[in-house]
């Protein structure tokens, strides 16, 4: 396939695609599934070889977020059933923090919903930073508290922090109807002041809110221009009580194609596989393991994610490794500059309100074409939300209940 050879060629280069060429990936037939993920898969084991990276969540504050972003279960008005908890104070967050770190994880993220966090609020987490160093000298940390003021990625960097989340989650030209309390500059303005101070940037997207293609490879193009060093992933999770509880859009093909257009797009960079992979991947997340390099541990933010264990043994079935401390995730090439998607180069989830990494979380026309509407297969009876394929996290921080790790 002549589209294949080409990406796969452009991507041991670290070249860009074309834009017809990144929708053409997200056209591809079923039949030609294995094919598209063959050749991303070349480029992936070009840069990473056959390493998994484990990046552990720990949610700081759940819940109670002014923010109304549509597919989020701590949103202003949410009347999902979630965990709702203020601040953990920084013991119980190190003691959190520790159970993803004694199960493989390399990187601890620490999460809490809201806009931004206030100068108070900062304090409180370079606190936790500290605690979790202290203890895991060597272990990774990734703040993503939501939308940064002046002053504070520094401070944050400054307590440790090694890198900062802040996810697109989709195209500039529809942000608006997914999120109108914050704008996608707002967004773009974090993740430059995270670079800016010196901390490795995280910023990805959430795919199956009724997207086009086209909207899938606006974002993706504008990820690579804005150069973060990881791209998380999301596939939506409907929850029950939020306003997407019933866009049911992905497939498991669906899912892997965007993957590997990901891919493609940002060859050298951590891609990581985060919320929703086991509701809408389920029994081909194996294969994706083909496609990123990076996958959180265990359970989201508020929503329970399959074992530890599992995640570990599927790791090995797959014949992958769990990516060491000792090892640097990204590229030699990239290490030096610490930023970047693209062609050079660290890593990082993102608040509710202002994010949403690793926390819940269409359409196909001709090369080129934008259809305008996502062309997502008609259901046969109509959507409903999926309670057996979506369970509130009841364990782990905020509760008294052992972690998933």
């Amino acid at each position: 396939m002549d589209l294949l050879n080409t990406l796969v060629d452009k991507g041991l280069r670290r070249e860009l695609p074309t834009r017809d060429e990144a929708l053409a990936v997200l056209a591809t037939s079923d039949d030609e599934l294995l094919d598209v993920v063959a050749a991303a898969g070349k480029v992936r084991r070009q840069w990473f070889g056959r390493r998994v990276k484990l990046n552990y969540l720990v949610n700081l504050k759940s819940g109670l977020c002014p923010e109304d972003c549509s597919y989020c279960s701590q949103r202003l008005g949410s009347k999902a059933e979630i965990l709702k908890y203020t601040w953990l104070k920084p013991d119980e967050a190190r003691k959190a923090a520790a159970a993803g770190v004694a199960g493989g994880a390399k990187r601890v993220c620490l999460v809490a919903s809201g806009r931004g966090p206030t100068d108070r609020d900062v304090d409180r987490v370079s606190q936790t930073i500290e605690a979790i160093k202290e203890q895991h000298e060597g272990v990774e940390v990734c703040a993503c508290l939501g939308l940064l003021s002046e002053g504070q990625a520094d401070r944050l960097r400054s307590a440790g922090a090694d890198a900062y989340n802040h996810n697109l989650n989709t195209s500039e030209g529809t942000y608006g109807d997914i999120t109108t309390t914050h704008t996608y500059a707002d967004r773009v303005d974090t993740v430059q002041q995270a670079q800016a101070a010196g901390l490795s940037a995280c910023s990805g997207l959430i795919a199956g809110m009724g997207e086009t293609d086209a909207d899938l490879v606006d974002v993706v193009f504008s990820l690579r221009a804005l150069d973060p060093d990881s791209v998380p992933v999301n596939f939506l999770i409907p929850m029950e009580g939020t306003p997407l509880a019933k866009d049911w859009h992905l497939t498991p093909q669906r899912c892997l194609r965007i993957l590997a257009m990901v891919r493609f797009v940002c060859p050298d960079v951590e891609v990581r596989l985060a919320g929703g992979r086991e509701v809408h991947l389920r029994s081909m997340q194996p294969l994706a393991l083909n496609l990123v390099n990076s996958i959180f541990l265990g359970d989201y933010l508020t929503s329970e994610g399959q074992s530890g264990q599992t995640d570990l043994d599927m790791i090995a079935d797959a014949g992958f490794e769990v990516e060491g401390a000792d090892t640097t995730t990204l590229p030699g090439h990239r290490v030096p500059a610490a930023t970047g998607c693209g062609s050079h180069g660290g890593d990082a989830p993102d608040a509710h309100g202002a994010g949403g990494c690793g926390s819940h979380g269409g359409g196909c026309g001709p090369c080129g074409e934008d259809t305008g509407t996502a062309s997502v297969a008609e259901p046969s009876e109509p959507l409903t939300a999926r309670t057996d394929l979506v369970a509130v996290r009841r364990r782990g921080a905020g509760t008294d209940l052992a972690p998933n790790a």
